[in-house]
């Protein structure tokens, strides 16, 4: 049976903030993900959203700073 539960780490503990349903000394496995991580389908999402209400000119503006590397590095354009 798979569970999805929350907990926090607390002075080197682990405490769910659910009630787990586990019998007495059943031994499980534990994938640790850290809440403000974000899944793939997320990030995908935030992407898709980064240039919306934006005007071509707008975005042409961003893209241009952000491929600047001389800009950022202060490397010579060849």
């Amino acid at each position: 049976m798979q569970q999805v539960v929350e907990a926090v780490y607390e002075n080197g503990v682990l405490r769910p903030l659910a009630t787990l349903k586990l019998s007495e000394g059943q031994e499980v496995q534990l994938i640790i993900r850290s809440v403000d991580e974000l899944a793939p389908d997320e990030m995908l999402q935030l992407a898709a959203e980064v240039y919306e209400g934006l005007s071509e000119t707008e975005i042409g503006d961003i893209e241009h700073i952000a491929f600047d590397r001389q800009h950022f590095f202060g490397e010579d354009r060849k």
